[in-house]
């Protein structure tokens, strides 16, 4: 039987230094939120295990995410931070290869001043060729069309391992910039190796009330482009509790999907993440 995955999750014990990206009006993110709160919610949405996700650029948090995992068995892998433009990015990959359970590296492309640039940077290039040699994957965070645009071709020169578009680039829902990121999209969805996660989205919608016709809308263009083979659901959280609770989201998520066949769902709530981060019922190949 397939494990049910959410392949999106954070975890912090929070201090204000450590997270200042989490800004005025982001209360709900502002406090420890720690495994043993997401299990029962996990378990109310059936969903058996899930991906942790970085959420500050630091090594530290790869210690804190993987003796997370050690404690709790639901924490099926771990997505990471490495600084790819280090001289000795290749060291520290192989020592985090190294550790069970860590399958992943991120950085906080949406955070740099020109995208483009950093994606073309001869260091990080460097950097992410190490990583797949490495079969390590790399999440891509990025937020809007603008910053979407030159994924697809970084996306081309690295296809030696797999790639996650996280949170679909972060569209702006219900803005006028939809075309854009669509096209960008499908551009992206083109290369084989590059996977999408259904991630992330309540906290993208452009004024106060979450659509859920726009979101469903945003969710059956990253169906036409990457196919169910290619989805994976991701809740987000804790991120999500600025705009909704995880029940929220899984259900969003499980009503939109309800027009995929048996084995499609499996593929989108599981069966891609395993596949791609290499998730076995016992951890990480």
């Amino acid at each position: 039987m397939s494990l049910r995955i959410d392949a999106h999750q954070h975890f912090w014990r929070y201090s204000a230094p450590d997270y200042p990206w989490m800004g005025a009006g982001m209360e709900a993110l502002r406090r420890d939120h720690l495994p043993d709160a997401v299990l029962p919610l996990l378990d109310a949405a059936g969903i058996d295990a899930c991906i942790a996700v970085q959420a500050r650029a630091s090594e530290a948090e790869n210690d804190f995410l993987l003796e997370l995992a050690r404690q709790h068995p639901h924490i099926a892998a771990v997505v990471g931070w490495v600084d790819l433009f280090a001289a000795d990015a290749g060291e520290r990959l192989a020592y985090w290869r190294s550790q069970p359970r860590f399958a992943g590296v991120r950085h906080l492309l949406q955070d740099d001043a020109d995208v483009a640039a950093t994606l073309a940077d001869a260091r990080f290039a460097r950097g992410m060729r190490a990583l797949q040699e490495r079969a390590l994957v790399y999440d891509i965070l990025v937020r809007g069309p603008a910053q979407l645009a030159p994924v697809a071709a970084f996306c081309t020169r690295h296809d030696r391992h797999w790639l996650v578009l996280d949170h679909l680039g972060k569209p702006a829902i219900g803005s006028d910039g939809e075309d854009a990121w669509r096209r960008h999209l499908r551009d992206v969805a083109a290369l084989p190796h590059v996977l999408c996660k259904v991630s992330g989205l309540v906290t993208e919608v452009v004024g106060m009330r979450v659509d859920t016709d726009a979101i469903h809308r945003h969710l059956d263009a990253a169906l036409e482009a990457f196919g169910p083979e290619r989805l994976m659901f991701g809740s987000d959280w804790p991120v999500c509790l600025l705009r909704a609770d995880h029940a929220a989201v899984a259900t969003l998520v499980r009503d939109w999907a309800a027009r995929l066949s048996g084995g499609e769902q499996a593929q989108l709530w599981g069966d891609n993440a395993a596949r791609c981060y290499g998730v076995l019922p016992g951890g990480v190949e």
